[in-house]
């Protein structure tokens, strides 16, 4: 009886008696690395240059007297009456900077939150529950911001005249309470972040439609909420048409305020541009700290989508 011995049977041939048997090697790919190159670094440190390069102009001019912006041959070295200047914009008694930045404050911070749950309320309706007329009624919600924000701005501030709510506060809060792209954001993200099985399996235990949303759909939706809170604050922070219409200059958000400092014949830019950038530094201390769930959301929702 012999015994063949199987084990250099089943070895894998070696380079040399593959090449002398005329067999060819499958060529292995080498996979490029991921690390970008000198070209997306430049991109990025120009565009980077681009964004920095305002911020640094406002410092310049901000930091300066009232002649700096008309001198041809002008430092690009800042100045050192910043902080007198923005001593000067927060004095001045015709701005009332510290009323218009709490009011810029709480109108902005009310006005996120409530496009937030509202926004995320219409979405968890407009992905999850079926209904009829569903299609048509997202599709108007999404066709009303086609209509320009100006066409509504006479009916608009009639009505709150005759309600007496022209110059306060609430007459910028309600018109913005709820956001038709906020609808249509939610809408899309919710569509794909959760499942229909595990709303099936929530209404099996009982659960109703808004204790569903409550526990199921409002933590789901968290990374868009966030990024959707973050831009509508800042969009109502920058809001100057409405409330330059219907606030009194005694009661003014922050951008209506400091379009006071140039309402005399003589304008002093480096006052003004202090004042611009003393109402920046929230939103860069806002955008300091959220920033990274804005990068979660825009990262999650790249891939849910």
């Amino acid at each position: 009886m012999t015994v063949i011995d199987r084990t250099d049977a089943a070895a894998p041939a070696s380079d040399d008696e593959s090449a002398s048997r005329g067999e060819r090697r499958p060529r292995t790919r080498r996979v490029r690395g991921t690390r970008p190159g000198w070209v997306v670094y430049g991109l990025l440190g120009i565009v980077l240059l681009g964004s920095v390069f305002p911020f640094y102009w406002s410092f310049l001019i901000g930091s300066g007297d009232a002649y700096t912006i008309r001198d041809p041959n002008m430092s690009w070295i800042p100045g050192g009456n910043f902080w007198a200047n923005a001593i000067a914009v927060m004095n001045d008694p015709a701005v009332n900077f510290w009323r218009a930045l709490w009011n810029s404050i709480y109108t902005s911070a009310l006005i996120a939150a409530s496009v937030v749950f509202f926004s995320t309320l219409a979405g968890w309706a407009f992905a999850k529950l079926k209904f009829k007329g569903r299609g048509w009624l997202l599709a108007f919600v999404v066709g009303t911001m086609a209509v320009p924000t100006q066409l509504g701005v006479v009916p608009l501030y009639v009505l709150f005249s005759e309600l007496g709510w022209t110059g306060s506060t609430g007459a910028v809060i309600i018109p913005a309470l709820t956001s038709a792209f906020g609808v249509f954001w939610m809408t899309q993200y919710l569509t794909q972040a959760v499942p229909d099985e595990l709303i099936e399996a929530a209404r099996m235990d009982g659960a109703s439609s808004f204790r569903t949303f409550w526990t199921i759909g409002l933590p789901a939706a968290r990374p868009a909420a966030a990024m959707l809170a973050l831009f509508t604050f800042v969009s109502s922070w920058n809001n100057f048409f409405w409330p330059f219409i219907v606030l009194d200059r005694q009661d003014p958000t922050l951008p209506v305020a400091l379009s006071l400092l140039q309402s005399n014949h003589f304008v002093d830019y480096s006052i003004v541009l202090a004042g611009v950038l003393l109402s920046t530094i929230p939103l860069l201390l806002l955008f300091a700290v959220a920033g990274r769930q804005l990068v979660s959301g825009i990262m999650q929702g790249a891939v849910k989508g």
